[in-house]
């Protein structure tokens, strides 16, 4: 019988794969935070009773980061590149979305999942071992050709116009209590046209680039969902969606760059299985895992051991 893979040695794994400092995020270590507003469409608020989905606007939270488990890479290294939003509830809770540059995840497997970020990770050795990895893991070829032509590992002029996809499906419930599954999409609206004049070529470019920006105006990302049909599975992050209805949801925009909260060692989390009422979890075997990591990687940025 194969021994499930536990948290602590997912964590132990990526975070050797990465070798970045202690005290940070095993994923997605490097990014900035943003704060913003978030207003719901008409059509969402149909469909979802959460309180941040009633129309008025709503204080959210917005970090960009690079994939990569080391904090101190340069930002026109080619990456995997993360947006996750915390959307603040009137009474104080929070629920969070964690979006990616790849549109469709590989696996429903941790450990498959681990596998191939020790693939991958390393640019020099990656050529040597993906094929081995995908002669052993088929199944994942077809999300990774998704993330080849969606161009998930690039690295992008600003994040204000990269796209980016929360890769897990939810259950909104309505006034009512009748549930529709979806999943989101965080549509970038900028394009070349709006580039500024200013080249940015640093190691931090990035932030300096999302800095110049918003000196100008707010930046946005459309929040699509994708509503599940007859045959389309919302409790695997590997499913498939095709013809199903999509409606624009809501705008996200971010007004400004937060000083970082994570000054003084308390960590902030972005939690996928973090949700208020009105909006229910799937059995998505990543999803439900993701929790356990998240707690993992959180207790060692609190106590780095070194």
């Amino acid at each position: 019988m194969v021994t499930p893979l536990s948290p602590q040695r997912a964590v132990d794994r990526l975070r050797a794969t990465f070798g970045g400092p202690d005290g940070h995020r095993t994923l997605h270590a490097k990014g900035r935070f943003y704060t913003g507003t978030f207003t719901a469409t008409p059509e969402a608020t149909t469909l979802c009773r959460a309180a941040h989905l009633d129309g008025r606007p709503h204080e959210v939270v917005v970090r960009w980061s690079n994939a990569g488990g080391n904090a101190r890479v340069p930002d026109p290294a080619p990456d995997i590149r993360g947006m996750a939003v915390k959307f603040r509830q009137p009474d104080g809770t929070a629920t969070d979305l964690l979006g990616q540059t790849s549109p469709r995840f590989p696996t429903d497997d941790p450990e498959v999942f681990v596998q191939l970020t020790e693939a991958a990770a390393n640019p020099r050795l990656a050529p040597l071992r993906l094929p081995v990895f995908l002669a052993r893991h088929p199944g994942t070829l077809g999300a990774l050709l998704a993330g080849a032509r969606a161009r998930a590992v690039s690295s992008p002029v600003s994040f204000a116009e990269v796209t980016f996809y929360p890769i897990h499906a939810y259950g909104w419930l309505d006034a009512e209590g009748r549930r529709s599954w979806v999943r989101y999409v965080l549509r970038a609206t900028a394009s070349k046209a709006d580039r500024l004049d200013e080249d940015f070529a640093g190691r931090d470019r990035l932030a300096e680039e999302m800095a110049a920006r918003l000196r100008r105006g707010p930046v946005v990302h459309e929040l699509w969902v994708q509503v599940a049909g007859g045959g389309h599975d919302p409790h695997s992050a590997t499913s498939e969606w095709k013809g199903c209805r999509e409606l624009l949801a809501g705008r996200i925009e971010v007004t400004g760059e937060l000083p970082d909260p994570e000054v003084g060692g308390v960590p902030t989390v972005f939690d996928p299985t973090r949700v208020v009422d009105g909006i229910e979890l799937s059995d998505d075997p990543i999803l439900r895992y993701r929790t356990g990591a998240y707690s993992e990687s959180v207790s060692r940025r609190a106590r780095p051991t070194s």
